[in-house]
């Protein structure tokens, strides 16, 4: 058995790689490193359970210290798109939002939105500046600026 260990941890660095590649979601590369460690462990001839004690060891290290880096520098510069583009935002009433008479529109990037508040009970006068807090079908629902220092 001792002699087909190289193979093994060959195979398992392949099969991790693999489903690495196809994910591309930082799921599996740390069990290819711990995998790579433990080849070349099982290459001088180091006890099986020396390698896979380096197995565990290096891919508990390898995700402890790379998965945070990643997810700082590679999910941060993630640009939002879509429905999430559109929360957040920052925008003006073209014309007056009244959730009881069922009116109020917006302006976003050159087209016009129906907007509705999140309070039914007041109504947001034309000029004013809303933040965008969902988006319901083709209508943004908003709450005033203002009321959110």
């Amino acid at each position: 058995m001792e002699m087909s260990m190289p193979l093994v941890w060959l195979a398992v660095a392949i099969v991790f790689s693999v489903i690495e590649l196809a994910t591309m979601g930082l799921v599996t590369i740390w069990f290819a490193a711990g995998a790579l460690a433990a080849l070349l462990l099982s290459m001088i001839g180091a006890p099986v359970l020396l390698q896979v004690a380096a197995f565990l060891v290096v891919s508990v290290a390898v995700l402890l210290v790379v998965r945070p880096l990643a997810a700082k520098y590679v999910n941060g510069k993630a640009k939002k798109t879509n429905i999430d583009a559109i929360i957040g935002r920052r925008l003006v009433v073209k014309k007056e939002i009244d959730n009881l008479k069922g009116t109020g529109k917006i302006d976003m990037d050159g087209t016009t939105w129906m907007a509705a508040s999140t309070i039914d009970n007041i109504i947001i006068p034309e000029g004013t500046t809303v933040r965008v807090v969902k988006v319901s079908g083709a209508k943004l629902i908003v709450e005033r600026e203002d009321l959110n220092l």
